[in-house]
């Protein structure tokens, strides 16, 4: 469109010149090799010439694609065919000639504009046509070809683009942001510009319809807004365990009362008479709706999750387009916890601007609120990784929006963890030694610290903190009680085995009978003399002591190293014992899954069966089932194909026969394949995988056993995954050994 205006506009200023140039138009005017040169010299290029002015050698001219957007060139650029622009023009580029001379004369006597436009376009069009289909295009030595132009055209645009902040990175492509290979970043600056869109609000509470109404002692109750939103929370859990729960009850009844106006306070004095039934039906009718909703109804939705992707779900960090990770706030409800929490049923109100801080870069445009609101603060600092910051009421503990796990901070971070604990690996010995020799001290405290280390080391227990009395009751080493601990002086054939039994991290029970050492079991026994169970085990040491002795064992070693470090050497010599050359890739890959699981039991990530798990195995089991007689069916084929072989021999048998043949094998392949899934279900039925291998597990180990061994990465980390550990795919190879 900018070429057709400045082509118009150009034809209007030259309107009382064009009568006179008509007959030079007709075919006989050629523009000189000096006219050429300084069309040259002074920047202005052939082909803009001739866009602008006469249209007879238009369809000599090629423009880059790119070109054609800005309406202009770098001058010297050779666009012009120089044996197109030497021979003399045919009849129909006269008649070309022709016809815009009439349009130009239309115009002069105030034509529409639209029909001259219109006649611009179609030319263009035809041009475009004729130069792709035109053989000549190709002829000139001289001239670059366009494929080479279109690329150079398009690397000088993506490097522009990139300067500007503004290029999108391709989820797999070779310009995907290769932070590992620009070097580590500064430990106190994580980033030199952030620029985002700030958090998205969740919308804003829609009330019921009139005819959905709340019972009270069986009474219709109409509910100002604020209470019937909480009501809502309460009645899309019915039909769930922690609805059953008296502390979840009292938890929400007394948030709820206290968000009541006063004269609902006095109606409604005990939840056991409240009727949520009506609401309750309203939202799984909803529901269903939901799940019913036709193709292009869920089409829409999801152009509009895209659309919120696309403005809120990404920032530019150091001028690169990264991925946010929680840039949805989460809206109001009822808070759960994990176990028997005792804030279950408490009320995590909304939040509101007011109450969320931006971090930001101090030249970056700082994100807009909500029309009627604004922030609570605007910071800009870059020794922090996150974009934004809330206090959550339950807690009364910050909150932030980050970056993606496929982020530079978090790969950075995670890299550097890795690193951290294959250093252990040239230290552990000299650790190991220490602790040991703290088992034998005269001061308590440094037995006892001697013991948490050998259990954090052995057993790759958490180090365990402090608990305040509203907190669920976990505990990890540090915090263990004697409660926790059965000592066996023999116990299943085995000497000095240890007991343990207590609720761990999200309230995942730790149950484990392990031989130790004689002289920590007598230790044990001696920490817990004199002390009731609910006393201390280790009542000398803190978490924080402890790790403060094992940074100055080696510097960043703390607790959670020493977890790391276990489980990545774990599966390093599980892969190297489980895996050989001659299995398939489907053996290799319950190999992996076996290695993987040995982690997940020694860190206790354990998982409730999941409530698919009777069906998909049943469902799994009829598979193979069919797929045994299926095979049944096709050896007796084979046998019959042997015999009418044997019989009467010719290609057509031998042909037969070894199809049957192959039929066989195949069957067989595919019935290894299932009863293979079979395993690694069963297997897996109580055991978290995901957990070590995101968190836990070196990414390298996996990806140089995946190219060492011919396994597709995309068989053990899914699309998410590899994101995350792009880092690792990139520049390991197969000889690394963690």
């Amino acid at each position: 469109m900018k070429l057709e205006k400045e082509k118009l506009d150009r034809r209007e200023k030259k309107k009382n010149k064009q009568s006179s140039k008509d007959s030079e138009l007709n075919g006989k005017h050629k523009p000189s090799s000096k006219m050429k040169q300084s069309d040259s010299r002074s920047g202005v290029s052939s082909a803009g010439k001739y866009e602008a002015g006469d249209g007879d050698t238009r369809e000599d001219v090629k423009v880059d694609p790119d070109e054609r957007n800005d309406g202009q060139q770098e001058s010297g650029s050779p666009e012009i065919n120089i044996k197109e622009k030497t021979r003399s023009k045919s009849s129909k580029e006269r008649h070309n000639h022709k016809e815009k001379s009439e349009s130009t004369r239309d115009s002069n006597q105030e034509g529409p504009r639209c029909e001259s436009e219109a006649a611009v376009k179609m030319k263009m069009k035809k041009k475009r046509v004729k130069d792709d289909k035109s053989p000549e295009k190709h002829s000139d030595k001289n001239q670059p070809s366009e494929r080479k132009r279109k690329k150079s055209s398009s690397e000088q645009k993506n490097k522009q683009i990139k300067k500007d902040g503004d290029q999108k990175k391709k989820e797999d492509g070779d310009d995907k942001w290769k932070w590992w290979e620009e070097g580590k970043s500064s430990d106190t600056q994580k980033w030199s510009s952030l620029e985002h869109k700030g958090p998205y609000f969740p919308p804003e509470y829609e009330p019921l319809p009139d005819n959905i109404c709340f019972y009270y002692d069986g009474q219709p109750v109409k509910l100002n807004p604020a209470t019937e939103e909480i009501a809502t929370f309460y009645a899309k859990m019915l039909d769930h365990e922690y609805t059953g729960k008296e502390v979840f009850q009292n938890n929400f009844f007394s948030d709820w009362k206290e968000e009541m106006t006063e004269e609902e306070q006095k109606l409604i004095k005990t939840l056991s008479k409240c009727d949520f039934s009506q609401i309750h039906k309203y939202f799984v009718e909803k529901s269903e709706e939901r799940k019913n909703m036709t193709k292009e109804e869920k089409q829409v939705l999801k152009e509009e999750a895209s659309r919120l992707m696309e403005e809120y779900g990404y920032c530019l960090l150091d001028r690169h387009r990264e991925k946010i990770g929680n840039f949805k706030l989460e809206p109001p409800g009822l808070f759960r916890g994990r176990g028997e929490h005792p804030k279950m049923g408490k009320l995590k109100k909304r939040i509101q601007p007011e109450d969320v801080t931006i971090n930001c870069s101090q030249d970056s445009k700082i994100p807009e609120p909500p029309a009627g609101h604004r922030w609570k603060r605007v910071q800009h600092d870059n020794t922090v990784t996150w974009l934004a910051s809330w206090l959550e009421n339950i807690h009364g503990r910050p909150k932030y929006i980050m970056l993606n796990p496929s982020s530079k901070l978090k790969g950075e971070k995670d890299w550097q963890k890795y690193e951290t604990a294959r250093r252990l690996k040239m230290k552990v010995d000299s650790i190991r030694k220490q602790y040991r020799r703290d088992w034998k001290s005269r001061e308590m405290k440094s037995r006892q610290r001697g013991v948490a280390i050998y259990f954090i080391d052995k057993l790759a227990l958490r180090a365990g903190n402090e608990k305040d009395e509203e907190s669920a009751d976990t505990v990890g080493c540090c915090s263990l009680r004697v409660e926790h601990i059965t000592l066996h002086r023999r116990l299943d054939g085995q000497e000095h085995v240890v007991e343990f039994d207590f609720l761990g991290k999200d309230s995942i029970r730790y149950y484990n009978k392990v031989p130790v050492e004689k002289q920590v079991f007598k230790n044990l026994k001696l920490f817990i003399k004199h002390k009731d169970p609910e006393d201390d085990l280790f009542d000398r040491i803190t978490t924080v002591k402890l790790n403060k002795t094992l940074n100055e064992s080696m510097s960043g070693l703390t607790a959670k190293v020493f977890r790391t470090f276990n489980a990545s050497t774990t599966l390093q010599d599980q892969l190297n014992k489980l895996t050989t050359e001659d299995m398939t890739v489907e053996e290799k890959i319950l190999s992996y899954n076996r290695a993987n699981r040995a982690v997940a039991i020694l860190c206790n990530h354990q998982r409730a069966a999941p409530k698919t798990f009777e069906k998909s195995m049943q469902l799994l089991q009829e598979k193979i089932q069919k797929k045994k007689e299926q095979i049944e069916e096709a050896r007796k084929e084979l046998k019959e194909a042997k015999k009418a072989h044997r019989d009467a021999p010719s290609d057509k048998s031998k042909k037969l026969l070894e199809k049957k043949e192959k039929a066989v094998q195949r069957l067989s392949e595919q019935l290894k394949k299932l009863q293979l899934q079979e395993t690694d279900r069963e297997e897996n039925k109580v055991i978290a995988l995901g957990t070590s291998k995101l968190n836990y597990l070196d990414p390298r180990i996996s990806v140089a056993w995946c190219k060492k061994h011919q396994v597709p990465i995309e068989k053990i980390y899914n699309k998410t995954q590899r994101d995350k550990f792009a880092w690792a795919i990139d520049m390991t190879d197969e000889n690394f050994q963690f």
